[in-house]
């Protein structure tokens, strides 16, 4: 499996669209057309917000994640915010979105950021298992619930480098 950014894999925006789009906008109250999505996927780019990474194996895009700036207009302070992970069901537990998010790290700390953002509804135990750390609940106009997580990359490594034997 090879991760790399989506704007060198033209090929893949309408699939990474078709899934965003049906996992994160089609089930919600948003006016977002599917045409919008692929044109946003059309302007990632690779050190710039927002970036788009895809996981592939010959070929086959196995799942998606983004950078943006900002993920949640209320709370603005924090940047920058992993967003859109998405792996296809016949992935899933295969550590497609474990190497998606190292991934994103990765590119977050090469552009100068120690520290990570997500947000998430129904993913909060899922993010608190893998090392993430809770911040805050807050509401929104669309959303009753939603959970704030960051990483710091600094507190991170050396968590990680103490279980190291």
């Amino acid at each position: 499996m090879i991760i790399d950014f989506l704007s060198n894999h033209p090929d893949k925006i309408t699939e990474v669209s078709e899934m965003i789009f049906k996992e994160f906008v089609v089930n919600t109250s948003s006016c977002m057309k599917f045409e919008d999505v692929v044109i946003h996927f059309s302007n990632t780019k690779e050190n710039a917000f927002p970036i788009t990474l895809v996981a592939l194996v010959d070929e086959e895009c196995l799942g998606t994640v983004s950078i943006f700036e900002n993920d949640l207009k209320i709370r603005d302070m924090y940047k920058p915010w992993l967003a859109s992970l998405y792996t296809k069901p016949e992935y899933r537990g295969k550590r497609v979105g474990q190497e998606l998010v190292a991934n994103t790290i990765d590119v977050v700390k090469k552009l100068g950021f120690n520290e990570l953002y997500l947000r998430t509804e129904d993913a909060s135990d899922y993010y608190r298992n893998r090392g993430w750390t809770y911040l805050e609940t807050v509401s929104d106009d669309k959303y009753e619930k939603i959970d704030i997580f960051k990483i710091n990359f600094l507190k991170f490594k050396l968590t990680t480098c103490e279980n190291c034997t």
